[in-house]
């Protein structure tokens, strides 16, 4: 962060001093977990039910930091007192971000894609100058102001993936840091539940592209109708990505490998050029060219570019993350959270990696779908059965409309069968698994990453695997 005193802190968050020196400088990190704070740092104390920071505002001081930002005040700690920590956590990082003027924010949104595409873009960023971005998944009220609040004076690029739960959720994240690129990838079906509607998912997704100053850039799927139209409700300039022939930044020719790995040629105005990906999956190739289309605004050559995009690799886990066991045995981890359009992703990517070979997915429940929950897990279960995946391992009774719309479709040649928890679906595959198998593990944020975790650790017993797709073991 830029060195700001305690003064300039209070005001930015609308703050009051208690046992504070208005002229000490903030120099170093603003941390929430007092175990992260330096000398110089600035600790958030968040109330709690289990924990509360303010419990641990005087170990925070002890360990350099220059002042506590909480809600009340505790004795003998130097202390910036707000009615609301997290707001003003929000106001700190707007604050920031204003006065650094040569920072371009990048903002993106989607119902899936966000992480890794995120972390695409971070990587070919990086080449062009220094870039701040979060890590895995941090992109709500919390983690936005907090990756903000990491920009420093020589911080080039600010790159931030904006979750939602509902309508104004993207609107106040962008608040916090005004974004100057946004990119919005696709419109599904996640948190369907708490939105009501795919409507008001685009609704909400789209309130990306009107954050945007006229001598901004909204960077839009042209695959996706509903993204597409979100050009009517920007004054910025406009780029579309995809494959329609009407996309600015554009794939043609893809093709995939064994490994799923997929390979295009690359068609902006200035031209063509070949690119091979090291990722895994047919869905890369949209959150590439996404990639693409930003670094390519930001002034990369085409022939640099097609380069940067085939030495891109997953940098957040648990995401498409393919790796080799030493028996033969293939392991696509893909557990950190899913939706039925990942789902789709994640199985047509078994499929095709495991051409020719036995294929097996565990599945999980898939959580925020509201009324859709059952119609949404059963078409999972469909379209497993329909990519012809020999063997289906559902996880957990709420996760069963998977299960049986697998088992719906009469001319299916597979077996799919309903399993207890993630123990028990370990213990199947221990016993049914043999060389030359490619198993995919998915699922919601129900611990369904134990799964792959045993599956790794299973390799010759060494808890090692070998890398593979671009992923790491």
């Amino acid at each position: 962060m830029i060195a700001l005193s305690l003064a300039e802190v209070a005001s930015a968050v609308d703050g009051r001093l208690v046992a504070a020196d208005p002229a000490a400088q903030v120099t170093g990190s603003v941390e929430f977990d007092s175990r992260k704070v330096t000398s110089g740092g600035l600790f958030v104390a968040f109330d709690g039910e289990k924990v509360d920071g303010h419990d641990f505002a005087a170990t925070a001081v002890d360990a350099g930091a220059a002042a506590v930002l909480g809600t009340r005040e505790v004795p003998g700690v130097p202390m910036i007192l707000v009615a609301d920590a997290l707001t003003a956590m929000g106001r700190l990082a707007r604050t920031v971000v204003d006065r650094l003027p040569g920072l371009t924010v990048i903002g993106l949104t989607g119902s899936s894609g966000k992480t890794t595409t995120k972390d695409l873009i971070a990587q070919l960023t990086a080449r062009l100058g220094e870039t701040v971005a979060p890590p895995g998944s941090f992109n709500n009220e919390l983690g936005h102001p907090y990756t903000a609040l990491q920009a420093g004076p020589t911080t080039r690029y600010l790159v931030m993936e904006k979750g939602a739960r509902g309508i104004g959720h993207v609107r106040y994240l962008c608040d916090v840091a005004p974004p100057r690129i946004s990119v919005v990838l696709n419109v599904g079906v996640s948190h369907i539940g708490e939105f009501g509607s795919q409507e008001n998912i685009a609704l909400a997704k789209g309130e990306l592209v009107e954050a945007l100053p006229a001598d901004g850039l909204a960077v839009l799927n042209a695959d996706d109708p509903l993204v597409d139209a979100m050009a009517a409700r920007t004054v910025a300039r406009v780029v579309r990505y995809g494959e329609a022939a009407h996309a600015d930044v554009r794939a043609e020719d893809v093709t995939l490998d064994e490994r799923g790995r997929p390979a295009y040629t690359l068609v902006t105005p200035e031209g063509s050029a070949p690119v091979r990906l090291g990722l895994t999956g047919r869905h890369q190739v949209s959150n590439s060219l996404a990639a693409a289309a930003v670094a390519r605004e930001l002034g990369m050559p085409l022939t640099e570019l097609a380069v940067a995009l085939g030495a891109l690799g997953l940098v957040s886990t648990r995401r498409m993350d393919v790796f080799e066991r030493t028996d033969g045995m293939t392991v696509i981890d893909d557990s950190y959270n899913a939706n039925p359009a990942s789902m789709a992703v994640a199985l047509r990517a078994l499929a095709g990696i495991g051409r020719g070979r036995r294929t097996v997915a565990v599945l999980g429940y898939m959580a925020e779908l509201g009324e859709f929950e059952a119609q949404g897990h059963a078409e999972v279960g469909r379209l497993a059965a329909e990519l012809g995946v020999d063997r289906l391992l559902v996880v957990g009774d709420a996760a069963a409309p998977i299960h049986h719309g697998a088992t719906s479709v009469g001319d299916w040649g597979g077996e799919s069968v309903l399993l207890t928890d993630q123990a028990a679906a370990v213990e199947v595959l221990r016993s049914e698994l043999r060389p030359g198998d490619v198993v995919l593990v998915k699922g919601s944020r129900y611990r369904t990453w134990e799964v792959a975790d045993a599956l790794r650790a299973d390799a010759a017993g060494d808890g090692t695997g070998t890398p593979a797709g671009g992923g790491a073991a």
